[in-house]
């Protein structure tokens, strides 16, 4: 064999071993994109402690957070590509799948009750009912908008009824101290600053109505990228149990991000806010269907949609939690 030939023999050799571990490093992404927001008390958690840049830092892989103003924002990200991960209610990713978002729940951050109807402490707005004809401040694509919707069909009215003004949730709730408008379907923990802060009045609760906190992963992302959407979701698990045991150590992280007194935090955090659960399983699929199948009823889903079929291609529950 000429010395050519034993160099060329030995490249190949070379290129067999090696090019398949190049493949999947050049298949790794440089960088993990995912959403944090004051609705979702684990994700600040998560990014005070570092415990993703910790997880990745082996694979030279980075951690990008994007804040959600509201599950409408998470959403726009992760259909525009420009998260992987997303948080918001489990009825906001229902219908945001029904209209073509690319996305898949994968994970239960949360079982809050962080939506109600609001209204001020000298407003004669009592029930559902005195909504008829009031200016009422929501934000479209929501828990929260849904949870209106909801409450309207339950009294037998609609949103033709009042007059939606669509803001954000925090420009919401200043619409409602400022008295431009009469009531607002607020979010915590906007909603729990208004009542210790401006003796705001949730004057509708219905906590079964409020749809689980749940984490979604761009589909792309979760094909590509399977082993890295586990990875990701064990580091969830990891600060999910932390804040479930160590309740001061998550009040100071949240306290930290909104600057918030503790009177307004304890009220989200330890009155309305459940972190015992993770796994999607049927307690989330009843409560997301139940909503769904209502705004069919509400007419804001098409009558032609098979909301059950639509809620089964949405949730993956396939990618494994640690069971320690």
């Amino acid at each position: 064999m000429t010395t050519i030939s034993r160099r060329l023999a030995i490249s190949l050799v070379l290129v067999a071993i090696f090019a398949p571990s190049a493949a999947v490093a050049a298949d790794k992404p440089r960088e993990i994109r995912i959403d944090w927001a004051t609705y979702n008390p684990v994700a600040i958690v998560l990014k005070q402690q570092g415990l993703l840049e910790k997880e990745f830092a082996k694979d030279g892989i980075g951690i990008v957070w994007v804040q959600s103003a509201g599950s409408n924002k998470a959403l726009e990200f992760l259909n525009a590509g420009s998260i992987d991960f997303g948080s918001t209610a489990g009825s906001a990713a229902l219908v945001a799948k029904i209209n073509g978002n690319p996305i898949k729940s994968i994970y239960v951050y949360s079982r809050p009750e962080w939506t109600a109807l609001v209204t001020t402490k000298d407003s004669k707005i009592t029930s559902i009912a005195d909504l008829k004809g009031k200016r009422v401040a929501v934000t479209r694509g929501t828990d929260p908008h849904i949870f209106l919707v909801r409450a309207l069909l339950g009294a037998g009215l609609n949103q033709n009824d009042i007059t939606p003004v669509l803001l954000q949730h925090a420009d919401g709730k200043a619409a409602l101290i400022r008295g431009d408008v009469d009531a607002w379907a607020g979010l915590d923990p906007m909603m729990a600053q208004a009542e210790v802060e401006e003796g705001a009045r949730l004057f509708y609760r219905k906590p079964e109505a409020n749809t689980w906190g749940i984490l979604n992963v761009r589909e792309d992302f979760l094909k590509e990228h399977p082993d890295l959407v586990r990875r990701v979701l064990a580091v969830y698990e990891d600060a999910r149990k932390y804040s479930l045991a160590h309740y001061d150590d998550l009040k100071q992280a949240f306290i930290g991000v909104t600057k918030l007194p503790e009177a307004v935090v304890d009220k989200q955090l330890k009155e309305r806010t459940e972190l015992s659960h993770s796994r999607i399983g049927a307690p989330q699929r009843d409560s997301i269907l139940a909503a769904g199948l209502a705004l069919q009823q509400a007419g804001v889903i098409q009558p032609s949609v098979d909301v059950k079929a639509v809620l089964d291609n949405l949730i993956d529950d396939q990618v494994p939690l640690p069971t320690n």
